[in-house]
């Protein structure tokens, strides 16, 4: 690989700032690398200050996050960036605010998840969600995976408020097994209720790894995988519309 052949990615992240640095890691692990100079190149705006998502979308009395993450995509655009991604699920709510204020493509990881499991998981018709309550209410993955004929399971709202209690603790820092033994109890009711598999679909939790009751996948991972074949030029980025999603 070489440098004027492949393309730089642009990382809209700080939502929250370790499951940016989680996302760097899984692109560092996955590059075909034998020196410094065969990874590639990434710009990325780790910035904790956008406005909470949380607050916008669940309490409905916070600031609209857009704006930020507009900017945010036109400086990593004007700093040199191929290709944005974004770091974080719920965030993509805000995708078309983006991608319309850039001119270079913004990969919509739903879009790519659903398109995954499409492909890597025809008999799949039930999947889990492992993912803030803002990402239900938001219809994120609902709306993508209904176009396929899924299911999108999801824990019961006693469940389902506990899994946010553990998204705010890893917010914290605390990765504790105290945190870890409740996410597992979360992973067990979807399981109850029908999951065949469990889809990690925010990125504070891809940081806790897997070890889950029930077989998984993760959508950092699935990003990260995405982020290396493009930039090395092993895959073509694909417009929205041609996914079929």
């Amino acid at each position: 690989m070489t440098e004027s052949k492949e393309k730089i990615v642009g990382i809209l992240g700080g939502m929250g700032p370790e499951a940016t640095v989680d996302l760097m890691q899984r692109i560092i692990r996955l590059t075909p690398a034998l020196d410094d100079a065969d990874h590639i190149r990434c710009i990325v705006d780790n910035n904790p200050k956008v406005p909470s998502r949380i607050k916008a979308i669940i309490e409905g009395d916070g600031e609209d996050p857009g704006p930020c993450m507009a900017d945010m995509g036109r400086r990593l655009e004007s700093w040199g960036a191929d290709f944005l991604v974004i770091a974080c699920n719920t965030a993509h709510y805000y995708y078309d605010a983006v991608q319309q204020a850039v001119n270079i493509p913004v990969i919509n990881l739903i879009d790519l998840v659903a398109s995954y499991v499409k492909d890597n998981f025809p008999n799949h018709r039930k999947i889990g969600i492992l993912a803030s309550p803002a990402v239900a209410m938001t219809g994120l993955y609902t709306q993508r995976f209904s176009r396929l004929g899924i299911e999108d399971v999801w824990p019961d709202p006693d469940h389902q408020t506990h899994l946010l209690s553990i998204i705010k603790a890893i917010k914290k820092g605390d990765t504790s097994s105290k945190v870890r033994n409740e996410y597992s109890k979360v992973c067990q009711n979807l399981a109850h209720h029908g999951a065949e598999i469990a889809l990690i679909a925010c990125t504070e939790l891809s940081a806790l790894g897997g070890g889950l009751p029930l077989p998984s996948l993760d959508a950092a991972e699935i990003l990260a995988i995405e982020i290396v074949q493009v930039a090395t030029n092993r895959k073509a980025l694909v417009n929205r519309a041609d996914r079929g999603v």
